[in-house]
């Protein structure tokens, strides 16, 4: 089997709509991972892509939210718009898109603007 050249993994978490921190798929639809998957088919990257949905990534605030490995590129704000774009862009011609990503400091620090902002404080 060959290596993949991306590994995309797609939060699927689910909350109540009145959670404090957001939920990457509040419909519970997984539309955003079967788009993905569908335009990543439809340009020639299977197998060498592979899309999953992953549980919660942490990082509630910036979602829906996406992680592209081995680069490591954290998306955030993604939107079923995007999919052609990161198709595109990222999966086909190695760029990162960004207005897409997540900023470093952003990541896993829980002084996070957005979530200071997204707790009232």
């Amino acid at each position: 089997m060959t290596a993949f050249t991306h590994h995309v993994f797609v939060c699927g978490n689910q909350r109540s709509p009145e959670h404090r921190r957001g939920c990457c798929d509040p419909e519970g639809s997984d539309r955003l991972r079967s788009e993905l998957k569908a335009a990543a088919k439809n340009a020639g990257l299977k197998p060498k892509v592979r899309i999953n949905k992953a549980g919660c990534l942490d990082q509630c605030e910036h979602g829906p939210v996406l992680v592209i490995y081995p680069q490591g590129i954290w998306y955030g704000g993604v939107s079923v718009e995007d999919v052609p774009r990161i198709v595109e862009e990222t999966l086909v011609n190695n760029r990162i898109i960004e207005d897409l990503v997540i900023a470093d400091d952003c990541l896993n620090n829980p002084n996070c603007p957005h979530i200071s902002d997204s707790q009232g404080s």
